[in-house]
Formats: structure tokens, sequence, C-alpha cells
């Protein structure tokens, strides 16, 4: 196709004459394109299979299209924000604050794979997914009336590329060679020759629009922290912040885009608040006294122990479980492999022993949670017995660069321990490992090095919640000679030194997706190293060349060979101690809020597609009850 690149802002006054001309030339450049290559033309795109919704549907289906609008929803966060540029490592943004900036393309919560136009219109493309040209909506606009245009995106995605965090700019820069303006409403991505097809019109299609005037205008500089947030062109928009302690979001009653079938139902609240507390119990007594109206209860203790205050006993609040077919978070104590001392595997198996699950279940967590085991754990893709023929043949031409045991023993299971805090069995074989591993025990009890070094493991922790569970495992290592020691630190420290990698041991979530792409090269990948998704600094050829099957994949069952082998691989080089996750979500929230009777199975979305019933707020708010 030849190449058309209008590289110039359009004057709102000029818009409609250059909309005629600029048809006029999509017109005449589709008919070329046609001439030589058959495309498609959709409104939205899969990877794998048929679109749930043609291109007339009228909502979603598991939304209320006639839910009411208005009222506020408010949810809390842990410790403050000083930002509202969540692209940078600078500063803690508040929550929400990429919310107002939308992507060409959006997900559904009832699909895997699947991407369909928000602020573009349709795609076209060929067959080979060598490039995709979007068509965006004509009436599309940010949030102060300016018009989006293809220069917007262009400018975004170059924004992106060239000043993105790194992993982001990694997977841009070598997935896209290149984009152009071909008027103000059609813009091409073309694709680097080599890099795998499938997802890449739809990452493409998700990057997030900046407003290149408001951009330019203000002096921003997308690597630095920043005091206002982004225009964008989403339903809500900032509306007012309190010092770090809270921020709010409204609902933009002008919203370009609150008619498009995509959106129907959706974004009912007028207000979105997030409320920010210290910690974890400041947070829930801040939710009984009803400073906030929603919770997502994360603590099973507080879950099975703690919901008979006055507010719950006298029906303002209601608990719930609700379904959650999501795949597991891949929650986790994650060994930082830059520290030479955690280098070793057998160090690394030895600690994992030491961490009774079982006991933490029954004793702490009431029984409500199963283990975590793999990084898809709920879902087809997690890796289970010895390889398969079709995974060993992927695997087999990586041997030599493999952990031992990937090709021949089942995948690595995490440890099962007694019913006692300390199980003996796993305290000789966690002995056994470290003396192997050159980590003998001194005269004080301690393991020592042949340097007379200390093993000295710092978990690295700002929740108080997370005390209970990680006290018990560090009295559990200690009675091995580790010099293990917890440090609670606040959320400020825990950042930067998150993002500095000065730790041994945090917690983190490394679940993925259904359908993984370019998110593994972020969270895996030996090129993001430096970037805090790879938090344990995993550097591995085999990984990488496994990760480029998976992105390679052109069939769901290729896939799914793929993703198992990586799976098994990555579990194999033992550098996380794997935690729990559980298949309900578990809510308490005010009693004003409702649900379409049946939810998606890959969203709670109480953000999204929750209404407030007027009625019962009225009710709630006469009696005091927040």
């Amino acid at each position: 196709m030849a190449k058309v690149a209008v590289r110039r802002m359009v004057a709102p006054g000029q818009l409609a004459a250059t909309l005629i001309m600029g048809a006029l030339l999509w017109l005449s450049l589709a008919l070329g394109v046609l001439a030589q290559e058959a495309t498609i033309r959709a409104h939205g795109i899969s990877t794998f299979g048929d679109l749930k919704y043609g291109p007339d549907f009228a909502h979603l289906d598991y939304v209320n299209p006639d839910a009411p609008k208005g009222g506020e929803i408010s949810i809390w966060a842990s410790g403050g924000f000083d930002s509202y540029n969540p692209y940078s490592i600078k500063g803690r943004a508040a929550a929400l604050s990429s919310g107002p900036l939308e992507s060409l393309l959006t997900g559904t919560a009832d699909e895997i794979g699947a991407a369909y136009g928000l602020l573009a219109e349709s795609m076209e493309y060929p067959e080979s997914r060598d490039w995709v040209i979007f068509t965006l909506h004509a009436d599309a606009k940010f949030s102060d009336g300016s018009p989006l245009t293809a220069e917007d995106v262009l400018f975004s995605y170059e924004l992106l590329r060239d000043k993105g965090l790194s992993s982001f700019r990694g997977v841009i820069s070598q997935m896209v060679a290149g984009a152009e303006v071909i008027d103000p409403l059609h813009i091409k991505f073309t694709f680097t020759p080599d890099y795998p097809r499938r997802d890449v019109i739809q990452t493409a299609g998700s990057l997030p629009v900046f407003s290149k005037a408001e951009y330019i205008a203000k002096g921003r500089d997308l690597q630095e922290s920043s005091n206002t947030p982004y225009l964008g062109s989403g339903p809500y928009v900032f509306d007012s912040a309190d010092e770090g302690r809270r921020v709010v979001w409204r609902r933009n009653p002008d919203y370009w885009g609150q008619n498009l079938p995509i959106n129907i139902g959706r974004n009912n609240f007028d207000r979105i608040r997030i409320e920010y507390f210290a910690d974890y119990e400041a947070a829930f007594e801040g939710f009984k006294a009803g400073a906030y109206t929603f919770r997502n209860e994360a603590s099973s203790l507080i879950w099975a122990t703690r919901y008979d205050f006055p507010a719950l006993t006298k029906g303002w609040v209601v608990k719930r479980e609700l379904l959650n077919g999501n795949i597991g978070s891949g929650q986790s104590f994650v060994l930082n492999l830059r520290r030479e001392k955690l280098q070793d595997p057998r160090v690394r198996q030895a600690l994992g022993l030491m961490f009774n699950f079982e006991w933490s279940n029954e004793t702490l967590f009431y029984g409500i949670y199963a283990r975590t085991a793999s990084f898809w754990d709920n879902s087809e893709l997690a890796a289970t017995g010895t390889p398969t023929p079709e995974e060993l043949a992927l695997l087999t031409p990586l041997a030599d660069q493999l952990p031992p045991g990937v090709l021949t023993d089942p995948a690595v299971l995490p440890p099962v321990s007694g019913a006692t805090q300390l199980d003996r069995g796993n305290m000789r074989l966690a002995a056994a490992l470290l003396d192997e591993a050159g980590w003998e025990v001194g005269a004080d009890g301690m393991r020592r090095n042949a340097k007379g070094e200390a093993l000295v493991i710092e978990f690295l922790n700002d929740s108080q919640s997370f005390d209970r569970v990680i006290n018990p495992y560090v009295e559990n290592l200690r009675a091995i000679g580790v010099d293990a020691v917890h440090s609670r630190v606040d959320d400020a420290q825990m950042t930067a030194r998150e993002r500095s990698h000065d730790f041994d041991i945090i917690t983190d979530q490394l679940g993925q997706d259904y359908i993984p792409g370019s998110g593994l090269q972020q969270y895996f990948g030996s090129a993001s190293i430096d970037d805090a998704f790879n938090s344990m600094g995993l550097q591995s050829p085999a990984v990488d060349a496994l990760i480029s099957k998976v992105e390679a994949a052109t069939t769901r069952a290729e896939m799914t060979v793929a993703v198992r082998a990586l799976d098994r691989v990555l579990r194999a080089y033992r550098f996380w101690v794997p935690q729990w996750f559980k298949d309900v979500h578990t809510v308490a929230y005010f009693d004003m809020y409702e649900h379409p009777e049946t939810l998606p199975p890959y969203s709670l979305g109480e953000l999204d597609f929750w209404w407030v019933n007027a009625e019962k707020a009225e009710k709630l708010k006469a009696a005091g009850a927040f």
C-alpha cells in the first residue's frame, strides 16, 4: 500500500472539509489495497476463533442496559499518592489515574482474546496481519471538547515507544515497524516482519491515547511524576483530591462514547471515590465506620471472624461470595535472583520447604484458600505431570539450558507440610539442601558460607495483615539456622526498594493471562531484568525461547502446549514460594448497590457495570449508615 502520511494538526473549523477530502483519499487507498491484497474489515478481532458479538450487537450480554446513572461508589487503597502519572516509575500515581485515557480497542469480561472498537469504529487488515488501519469514530473527543484524531494516536504511540516504561518500550519497538496518519480518522500500523502476528493488532489497539495538544501545552514529561491528571477521552474525569488521602473521579455527562453499544449499561456511577488508609487494619475499621462503601475482602481472618460489626448486624452492609472465574493471581513470596546468595537453586528450594501453607491455611485462613502451584492456576494452561510429547518437542532442543528434571520429572509442585507449624520432614530436607549448597551451621547456630558470611534473608513487607503470615515463616527459617528477618516499611519505602531491586523476598502477584502475549516478556523476559515487572530478576535463554513460542502460536492448541511448557520451566527455577488463591470474590458493601443477576466469569465489575439503587441509598443515608 502506498504511504500517505499527513503529519499535521487540523483546526476544528477545517475538520468537516478535511474529513470529506480524507474520505475520498481513504476510499481510493482502500480500493488500491483491495486490488493488491484481500483485506478484512471488522468491528472487532479475536485471537482464536469467532467473536461472540456481531457488528450489530446492542449491548454486552452481562450488563443491565437500563441500569440507572447516578450515585457514588467508594473503595479503599493503601498508603498514599503524590502523582497522577501511572506511566512513570517516579512518584506513586493516584488510583485510577489511567482511567480517563481510552484506547482504540477494548476487551470484554465474558470472552478470552476478543477486542472490540472503542475509539476505533472499525479496523481493516490483511489475513497476514502484517498491518492494520484503524478508522476512528468521527465524534470521538477529549473531555475538554477538542477532537481526538489520528494525530493524537500517532503521538501517543511515539510517546510510549520513546518514553514509556522500559518493558513497554521494548514490546512496542520490537512489534511495530512504523505508524502513519492517513487522515484525521485513519491511522496505519505496520508490524515488524519477524514479529509474531497473533496479538499485534490487539496490542497496538490497546495503547492509551493522550491529547497531543494538551501534552505539549502543559510541557509534560511522561517519565516524570505529575501533579495534574492527563486529559483523556474516557467516561470519567478528575474531580478532586485531598493531599494524597483521597481522590475522586466524576462521570463526564458529555462523554462522547456513552451511547456506543460497548458502553451501554456501563459507567453508571456519578462519582468513584478512593479513600487511602495507612494499612489494612485501618482500612477495615474505616469500612465499618462508613468511610467507604465497597470492600473486596482479602483477609480470610477478617472475613471469617470480624464481620459482626453494627452496620452489618443492622442490615446496612451485606456480605457476599460471588463467582470468580479468573486465573489465579500467582501470589507468592518472590526471591530476588539478583542476590548472589539466592542464585543457588538448592538455597531457593530450601527456603520454599520452610513455608507451611497447610498450617497457615488451617490456622490463619480458616481453610478458605487453595495453594498456588502454577502461573496459570484455575485454568487448563497449568502444566501437570510429566511433559507430553508435544511439550517435549519444544523443550528438548533447549535441554542444555533447562533446570534439571524438566524433561523427565513431573511439573514442580509446592511442598506439602504437616499440621504443626514446623514440619520436621521438610526441615530435614531443607537443612540437607543448605549443607549441600555450602551453608553450614556455625557455632552460633546460624548458617554460614566458606567466607564466614551468615545466610541473612530479609522479608520486605508493607502490610500489617501479612505479619501473621511472615512471622511464623521467619521462625521456621531460623529453626534451621537461616538468619531470617522481617522488615516492615511504609508504602513509599516499599515502592522505592522494589524499583531499585533492593530486597531479598517480597510478596508479588505473577499470575498471567488466558491468552498470554507480550506481557510475558515484561514479567519473565531477559530484556526486562531492570524493570519492576520482572521482580525476581529472571534471565533465561530457555524462557525467552519459550515466550517466543507462546507469542507465535497461531491456534489455541499450539498456544496451550507452549504455555504449559513455559509454566513447567518457570516453576522449575523455584524463584517463588507460592502462596494461595481463591475462586470466589469475598465482598461486602453497603446495601445500595445492585448488579446483573449473572456476572461474567472474568470480572467482578463493581466499578464497571454495577449501579446504585437511589431509594436504598437515601434510606441508608437517612439512617446515618455513612
